[in-house]
């Protein structure tokens, strides 16, 4: 949409009159909408930054790793609506709070699961399989999680959105490098790399990585 003359995105908020990270609400055609923050969401960065498929429609399922405050999960949460779903996982009651107390109060969409993402046993709450997995974890172990997860969780032909800081890896490495020994990683355990779209100027060191589980 556009905004004061510049094209922003924006999603059409669910709870309408509600903020979860204060953000803009602008209201269109009586429809309100919040903008997307890049600098604030990952996700948003890669759209803008060129993402060719975004794998989430009106009623998809979705596991997300490394939910925090619910940035990011309340735009997927706006996108999936009451008819979808949002997996939450956050390993810090602290952070899990704050979670509830934006998000999940608001979004009857959104379950939260404190849990460590390495532990994908104890997600007691989850049922059936996902259509997307979206991983946001700064660990140097984040694409084994994210795999893990995967085999688990995700359905034939699913979706894996996994964001990858290179810093959290390898410091000592270029993060070319680490980005594409991690790309290795998800090719030796049976996915398709389809997009990886670098984030910067919205975080550096940064990438976002599109595969399917085949």
């Amino acid at each position: 949409m556009t905004v004061n003359g510049e094209e922003k995105i924006a999603t059409i908020n669910l709870v309408p009159g509600v903020q979860v990270y204060g953000e803009r609400l602008i209201v269109d055609k009586g429809i309100e909408y919040r903008l997307w923050d890049p600098f604030r969401s990952k996700l948003s960065a890669a759209i803008i930054n060129g993402l060719k498929y975004l794998p989430l429609k009106e009623g998809s399922k979705v596991l997300y790793l490394g939910a925090s405050t619910g940035t990011t999960a309340s735009h997927i949460s706006d996108i999936v609506g009451d008819k979808g779903i949002i997996f939450c996982v956050e390993i810090s009651p602290r952070v899990a709070r704050e979670l509830m107390e934006r998000c999940v109060k608001y979004r009857k969409n959104m379950i939260p699961i404190i849990e460590d993402a390495r532990k994908h046993e104890n997600y007691y709450s989850t049922f059936g399989q996902v259509d997307l997995v979206y991983c946001d974890i700064a660990q140097p172990d984040q694409t084994d999680i994210a795999i893990t997860n995967c085999k688990h969780f995700l359905k034939k032909n699913g979706h894996l959105l996994l964001a990858v800081k290179s810093r959290s890896i390898d410091v000592t490495k270029k993060p070319s490098r680490v980005f594409k020994e991690e790309e290795e990683k998800l090719k030796k355990a049976g996915f398709k790399i389809e997009q990886v779209i670098e984030l910067e100027p919205f975080d550096k060191d940064h990438v976002l990585i599109h595969a399917t589980m085949e």
